[in-house]
């Protein structure tokens, strides 16, 4: 039976790197702990120990609450280290100590969509200061424009720009990929960016002036910048996440539910209800491009005749 020192690193080989990044610091303090016990050793109630231990030695970031979303992670990363454990038939299902511990009740997430006046004071504030002002507003409003996620915009690629139909390919959690809708002008600053600063076809295509591909430093550098500059957005610790949030709304509010589901690059869920109604609801890329060209004012290949020209003011 090996320690958790020894299988650890046999369990993380065989992951992808975005399931690796959310696991990797949950499993070094799991090693931390108990480096030296086997795998069958644990109880459930050592297992909620160290949830407990995890909860309140977590890092306190702007939109920390209290540490449960820190314990729900080491429990998903602990299940995932015991499931592969279990498929290599060390343990049995029924000793899996981590699937005898519920997950910590989630607590309703307080991100909700920026109004038009605050969106605007974030993009003054993004235009006007920092030593790379062109780099953010092109990060901000690649954002806003797709509601992608962190690692969809640091995963994306000069090769993934399909400039004759201004769409790009996303690439994010859950190894998911999808064509997403970009206007003209997003999609030719997309292209000149990556020609300036000499981003390779194949690697990541925001960079900084230096020709060095950014990290997910560059957005915690520009959050805690906008935050000085703007006491609301510090007091609510915004994040990236929340421009999603105000793009998908807006769209539900315009286009109904199937064209927002569609546009936030989701799976259908577990639900069978919920799965079953959007196999039959389901938005085209059409539909999104036309969302697209009503967000932007700006017309779109792929949209609908007219369709970019509904009142984005709204």
């Amino acid at each position: 039976m090996p320690t958790f020192a020894e299988y650890v690193p046999v369990v993380a080989a065989t992951l992808t790197g975005s399931t690796l990044r959310a696991y990797s610091s949950y499993w070094k303090r799991t090693v931390d702990q108990w480096g030296d016990r086997r795998l069958d050793e644990p109880t459930p109630s050592e297992v909620k120990q160290l949830a407990a231990y995890v909860k309140a030695n977590a890092v306190q970031r702007r939109n920390s609450r209290g540490g449960g979303h820190a314990a729900e992670n080491l429990i998903s990363a602990l299940r995932c280290l015991y499931n592969h454990a279990v498929d290599d038939g060390l343990i049995a299902e029924k000793d899996n100590p981590a699937r005898k511990v519920a997950n910590p009740r989630r607590l309703p997430s307080t991100r909700q969509a920026l109004d038009g006046a605050q969106l605007a004071e974030i993009n003054r504030v993004v235009t006007t200061t920092g030593n790379d002002p062109e780099l953010d507003t092109l990060i901000v409003r690649l954002h806003t424009e797709t509601a992608c996620r962190r690692g969809g915009a640091l995963a994306l690629r000069p090769r993934d720009l399909d400039r004759e139909q201004c769409l790009v390919l996303l690439r994010e959690k859950g190894e998911t990929f999808r064509w997403q809708p970009v206007s003209p002008t997003l999609m030719a600053a997309l292209a000149q960016h990556a020609a300036d600063r000499n981003a390779p076809t194949d690697g990541g295509l925001l960079r900084y002036r230096n020709g060095h591909q950014i990290t997910d430093r560059r957005y915690d550098q520009l959050w805690v910048r906008i935050g000085r500059e703007l006491p609301w957005f510090r007091n609510q610790g915004i994040s990236t996440h929340w421009l999603r949030h105000t793009t998908l709304t807006w769209v539900e509010r315009h286009f109904g539910f199937a064209v927002a589901h569609a546009y936030a690059g989701h799976t259908d869920g577990r639900d069978d209800r919920v799965s079953v109604t959007t196999t039959y609801v389901r938005a085209t890329l059409t539909e999104v491009a036309t969302a697209l060209a009503a967000l932007t004012g700006e017309p779109h290949p792929l949209a609908l005749p007219g369709g970019g020209q509904y009142d984005s003011a709204g």
